[in-house]
């Protein structure tokens, strides 16, 4: 296939549109010794010795400044970059048009505050147990777990009392829906990096329901009921961006090189591809449905069928990106292409109108 790529890093098996990795080519370039010092070996010379003796630095991979102690070593594994996920639970209240209420806002607030907690534990108990496999990565050797900074028995610890203190304040916070969703959550997740990362698609099925359960979670918590067609659109819409993600990641390390994510190598891109552009022909055609349909007999808003254009334009986008295996990171090529963020303003903006009725 003309879309796969190795692990060399050379510029034609690099996949079109990807930056050459920085970090590849320096190491090739501090490993590439000429015949003459690979044959002084351990008789060189003092003068040989102090140039190594100046050269010395930090270990490649170590943490430096703020991220190398251990606050920062915690900040940094629980993702906050990760939070802005966590954002799905005002999809349900934004679709119905029930955020400007003072409770609902505290309300949703609290249900962010949980999931997010909920997901930090995740990310400390699932680094604490790759970290020896982390350590053999050459991205994930710089988490902190992997790199020492945190150690690992501190990472169960603090994941566990997260996990145990975030379903208990859900239990006595809010709604049982709400508490036994977010505890379920809590135990897909830990069962999924104890297991089912490991399990042939049940894998992408694990992380597509982690979102819908959060999309799911704002309107549990203030008792609006969620549609089908909102549970379908959030869900292979999710499924797209997982797929993708996946197509990505094996497009660049190549087919059957599946780095430490372990189940790629049973994933073959073609596969990966027909699953996300299943997802994103089942998602843009739910929306589209939901879009023309009518429950009241007056007709669809105007703003609510014009919403269709920059949500398949948006996707279309984002598809440009998957295709190259440039979308590793969502939510990356989301703030840095602004004409997929500036598409995504324009479908908010058309659909808070259809909110309102216009």
């Amino acid at each position: 296939m003309t879309e796969r790529s190795t692990l060399t890093g050379s510029p034609e098996h690099r996949p079109a549109g990807t930056a050459p990795d920085p970090d590849a080519e320096q190491t090739a370039e501090q490993t590439a010794e000429s015949p003459a010092e690979q044959s002084a070996g351990p008789t060189a010379g003092p003068a040989s010795e102090s140039r190594l003796a100046v050269g010395a630095g930090p270990a490649a991979g170590q943490p430096t400044g703020f991220a190398g102690t251990l606050p920062g070593g915690l900040l940094l594994t629980v993702r906050p970059r990760q939070w802005v996920k966590n954002l799905l639970v005002l999809a349900a209240p934004a679709a119905a048009g029930e955020l400007a209420a003072v409770r609902t806002v505290l309300a949703l607030a609290l249900v962010f505050a949980l999931f997010t907690a909920a997901a930090a534990a995740v990310y400390l108990l699932n680094d604490a147990r790759d970290a020896e496999a982390d350590r053999a990565h050459p991205d994930k050797c710089r988490r902190p777990v992997a790199a020492g900074t945190v150690p690992v028995p501190l990472a169960y610890a603090l994941g566990t009392l997260l996990a145990l203190a975030s379903t208990t304040a859900a239990a006595l916070l809010c709604n049982t829906a709400t508490a036994a969703l977010l505890a379920g959550y809590v135990v897909m997740q830990i069962a999924y990096c104890l297991r089912l990362k490991r399990v042939l698609v049940i894998d992408l099925a694990v992380v597509t329901a982690g979102f819908v359960m959060r999309a799911m979670s704002g309107g549990l918590a203030l008792g609006i009921p969620l549609s089908r067609w909102f549970l379908i659109t959030a869900g292979f819409g999710a499924l797209f961006m997982v797929a993708g993600k996946r197509y990505s990641e094996a497009l660049l390390m190549g087919e059957g090189e599946g780095g430490t994510r372990a189940l790629l190598r049973e994933y073959t891109v073609g596969y990966l591809r027909f699953v996300w552009q299943l997802a994103a022909g089942a998602a843009v055609l739910a929306y589209c449905l939901w879009a023309l349909e009518d429950g009241t007999g007056a007709g669809a808003t105007l703003c609510r069928q014009l919403s269709m254009v920059p949500l398949i334009l948006a996707v279309l986008r984002y598809a440009v990106f998957t295709d190259r295996g440039a979308s590793g990171s969502p939510e990356d090529v989301l703030l840095r292409d602004p004409p997929l963020a500036v598409t995504a303003l324009c479908w908010a903006a058309l659909y808070g109108l259809s909110v309102a009725g216009m």
